[in-house]
C-alpha cells in the first residue's frame, strides 16, 4: 500500500486521506481491515516497559557518569525540570479553560466500561508510586511504579565502582539500542496502523464535522500553548535568567528550528544547535557539548505539552472530570517519562500510551488524535530544541561567560 521510498510523513498524510475515503464511502468493509490498527496498538503497548526502563537507566546513568556532571549537572537538570514543568502547567491550563474534547460522539467507537477511572486522593497517588513487587508492577502496567524504580537504578550504577558502574551503564545502553531499533522499527508501520485506526473513527462517526470541529480545537490549543512557552516563558528566562537578548538569539537559531520544525526530530537538529549556540552565540564548548545532547534525550517541554493536552482531550471526550490527583499524576508522569521520550518522530505515541495505562483511559482513542499528530509534532520538536539552546545561554551566563546575544 506504501512505499517505502516515500517519506514517513508523506506515507502518513496518504494513509490518512484513504482512511477518510474508505471509512466514509466502505463502512461494511471496515472490520476486515481495521485489525491493523488494533495490532498497531498492540505492538506500542509491547515496547513500552522495556523501552521506557532501559531509557530512564541509561539516560540517568550516562548523566552521573558524565566527567563534568556536578555544578553544571544539576544546573542543567533544575533548568529542564523547571522548564518541563512549566511546560505541562501550561497546557493544563489552556486546556482546563478550552475543554476542546468535550461534545465528541463516541457512540460505537469504544467500549465505555474501560474508562474505570477512580478519584484517587493524593496519598493513593504518592504510595502507588513506590512498588512492593517490582516483577507485579511490570506484569501488572503499574508504569509510575516501574519508572521510579527505573529512576532509583539510574541514579545508583554511577555509585558503584567503576567496573561494575561500566558494565551496567553498557548493558542498558545496549538494552535501550535495541529497543530504540525496535521503536523504530514500529514507528515504519505507523501509515498500516494509522489506516487501520482511522478508518473505524470515521466509519463509525454519526457527526464526522462535529470531530473536525473538536480536532480543530484541539489543534489551537495546543499551538496556543507551544506559543505562550516558546515566546513568552523562556524569552523571560533568556532575558532575566540568562542577561541576554532573547530575539537575538531566536535570530541565531533560525537554521536548527527551521531543522526541527521540518523533520520532527530533535536529534536531527541537533549537530546544528550545537554549531549555532557556539559559533552565533558565543557559548563554551564545554556548555554546548554537555547541555544540548543531554537535553535532546531529556528535555521535552513542547512534547510534554502535547502529551498531557492529548491526555486530557481523551479524558474530555470520555467525560471524565480530571480532579487534581489525576492531572498531578498527569504532571507527574509526563515529567518522568520525558527522559525516556527518543528524539525521533512519533516517539511520543509511546509516551501517551503509558499514560493512558495508568489512568486506565482505553489506548484505542489515540487515534482520535492521530490524523494531527505529524503537524503538532513539528511544531513541538521546534518547542523542544528552542528550549535546549536557551537553556545552553542561560547556564552558560551563570558560569560568568561573556556571551554574543
Amino acid at each position: 500500500m506504501f512505499n517505502s521510498r516515500i517519506a514517513l510523513h508523506w506515507q502518513i498524510l496518504i494513509a490518512l486521506m484513504l482512511a477518510v475515503i474508505f471509512g466514509l464511502l466502505f463502512k461494511d468493509y471496515v472490520p476486515y481491515i481495521s485489525w491493523m490498527g488494533d495490532l498497531f496498538l498492540r505492538m506500542l503497548k509491547m515496547i513500552v516497559v522495556p523501552l521506557i526502563i532501559s531509557s530512564i537507566i541509561s539516560g540517568i546513568a550516562n548523566i552521573g557518569s558524565h566527567d563534568h556532571f556536578g555544578r553544571l549537572g544539576l544546573k542543567t537538570m533544575g533548568y529542564y525540570i523547571f522548564t518541563s514543568v512549566a511546560a505541562i502547567l501550561v497546557s493544563l491550563l489552556f486546556v482546563n479553560i478550552f475543554h476542546p474534547g468535550d461534545g465528541i460522539d463516541l457512540t460505537g467507537m469504544t467500549d465505555f466500561s474501560k474508562a474505570n477511572l477512580k478519584n484517587q486522593c493524593m496519598r493513593d497517588v504518592l504510595l502507588g508510586i513506590v512498588p512492593d513487587n517490582i516483577f507485579k508492577s511490570m506484569a501488572n502496567n503499574e508504569l509510575l511504579s516501574v519508572i521510579f524504580f527505573s529512576i532509583l537504578l539510574g541514579i545508583f550504577i554511577p555509585r558503584l565502582s567503576s567496573r561494575h558502574s561500566d558494565q551496567l551503564t553498557g548493558f542498558f545502553n545496549s538494552i535501550f539500542e535495541l529497543f530504540m531499533k525496535i521503536t523504530l522499527f514500529v514507528i515504519k508501520l505507523a501509515p498500516y496502523g494509522i489506516f487501520g485506526l482511522i478508518i473505524k473513527v470515521v466509519a463509525d462517526q454519526k457527526d464526522f464535522t462535529g470531530l473536525m470541529v473538536n480536532l480543530g480545537s484541539f489543534v489551537l490549543t495546543v499551538m496556543f500553548a507551544i506559543l505562550v512557552h516558546a515566546f513568552i516563558i523562556l524569552p523571560l528566562l533568556v532575558k532575566y535568567f540568562g542577561k541576554s537578548n532573547p530575539m537575538k538569539h531566536f535570530r541565531n537559531m533560525s537554521t536548527p528550528l527551521l531543522t526541527a520544525f521540518s523533520t520532527a526530530s530533535s536529534a536531527a537538529a541537533l549537530p546544528l544547535s550545537l554549531n549555532e549556540v557556539r559559533d552565533k552565540s558565543g557559548v563554551s564548548e564545554k556548555i554546548t557539548n554537555f547541555t544540548l545532547p543531554i537535553g535532546a534525550t531529556v528535555n521535552m517541554d513542547g512534547t510534554a505539552i502535547y502529551i498531557v493536552a492529548v491526555v486530557m482531550f481523551i479524558a474530555q471526550a470520555q467525560g471524565i472530570k480530571m480532579g487534581i490527583a489525576e492531572q498531578f499524576i498527569i504532571l507527574l508522569t509526563a515529567l518522568l517519562t520525558s527522559i525516556g521520550t527518543a528524539a525521533i518522530p512519533m516517539a511520543s505515541l509511546v509516551i501517551i500510551t503509558i499514560i493512558l495505562d495508568i489512568l486506565k483511559l482505553p489506548v484505542e482513542m489515540i487515534a482520535l488524535i492521530l490524523p494531527v499528530d505529524r503537524i503538532l509534532d513539528m511544531f513541538r520538536t521546534a518547542s523542544n530544541v528552542w528550549s535546549d539552546t536557551c537553556g545552553a545561554v542561560i547556564i552558560a551566563k551563570s558560569e560568568g561567560e561573556k556571551l554574543k546575544v
